[in-house]
């Protein structure tokens, strides 16, 4: 297939887009480097040895965006532009749902004008908000208790509205649960542009020496060490899903996760592992929309694409830490 991937030059976007051209797939990028800088793009050419296009495009100029591949539209659309932080979406909500929302529209409007049938959107599981049972699958209500989740939400019922037309043929919804790595050639990685809103990027900058320590949100939720459990998946497993979610038809939903819990200090440990030296930490007050565990039920995305998620958190915490290497002594 084409494929047209918003984001492409992100985390997730840049690992997917590599896994992509590998399977045989044709990418185009488009991309504001709002969040990754444009050398990027030859990063991922080396790894997937091949030819990747790219447009530099706000995919809110629903105008230009249309202009953009109005001569070569994608036979599909993987959705990953937008912005991703929960504490920042309390910050600055207007702005999520500009970004997550109004692009998500402008992307439909441009698709509707491709012929553009298919769409792979990126989703989270924050739509979830606060567990009533675990593992939480695809039924589970959707309460989601910040404005970040709240913008995927909005956008998972745009499409399936979409989809409810002649617009879109196929929507596969993917809800993440928490993304960790990087590529095994340590050549791209999660590299955000100032302090990190995840946990994996924050302990590895502070096991660099980037960042003085790790700030634990909180001692005292109801777990096993009283820090929050999440549900972390490696980049690569969840790029792979995209590809695997690629060949299904008519509307989906899937969880996209391991199964697993990891608590915030065993995730610590862990890359203390891959180090092999203790990373500082300090106990402070909870997040704001935060929750104390988040732990997916993938059997339906196993069942429905035969994907089934691999890597662990040692592989994760390995392949972070290399990647965070290859970046040097920078300080931020």
């Amino acid at each position: 297939m084409r494929v047209a991937v918003t984001g492409g030059a992100g985390y997730i976007g840049s690992h997917t887009v590599v896994s992509l051209v590998k399977a045989g797939h044709s990418v185009v990028i488009l991309d504001n480097f709002s969040n990754s800088t444009p050398d990027i793009i030859e990063k991922i050419r080396s790894l997937a040895s091949g030819n990747i296009k790219y447009r530099v495009i706000d995919i809110r100029r629903t105008q230009a965006l249309i202009n953009s591949l109005m001569e070569d539209p994608p036979d599909a659309v993987i959705h990953f532009a937008g912005l991703k932080s929960v504490g920042e979406s309390f910050e600055i909500p207007v702005e999520y749902y500009d970004n997550n929302v109004c692009g998500t529209v402008s992307l439909l409007k441009a698709m509707k004008e491709w012929g553009t049938k298919k769409i792979i959107f990126s989703s989270s599981a924050t739509v979830y908000g606060q567990p009533k049972q675990l593992p939480i699958n695809e039924t589970h209500p959707l309460n989601p208790t910040n404005p970040y989740g709240m913008t995927k939400l909005v956008c998972e019922n745009l499409i399936k509205a979409a989809c409810a037309t002649d617009d879109i043929d196929a929507a596969i919804i993917l809800r993440y649960f928490n993304p960790v790595g990087a590529h095994p050639s340590g050549i791209i990685g999660e590299r955000p542009k100032g302090a990190p809103n995840n946990l994996a990027p924050y302990v590895a900058q502070v096991a660099a020496g980037w960042r003085e320590k790790v700030s634990v949100f909180g001692n005292d939720w109801p777990t096993p060490d009283g820090t929050g459990i999440r549900d972390y998946i490696h980049v690569m497993d969840l790029a792979a899903g995209h590809i695997a979610a690629l060949d299904l038809e008519g509307e989906n939903i899937l969880n996209l996760g391991t199964g697993n819990g990891t608590s915030v200090l065993e995730m610590i440990s862990a890359f203390e592992n891959a180090y092999g030296k203790p990373i500082p930490y300090v106990i402070t007050a909870r997040r704001p929309g935060d929750i104390s565990e988040c732990v997916a039920d993938p059997s339906k995305a196993s069942s429905i694409m035969n994907w089934t998620a691999s890597m662990s958190i040692t592989s994760m915490a390995i392949d972070a830490w290399n990647w965070q290497r290859s970046l040097g002594d920078v300080n931020v």
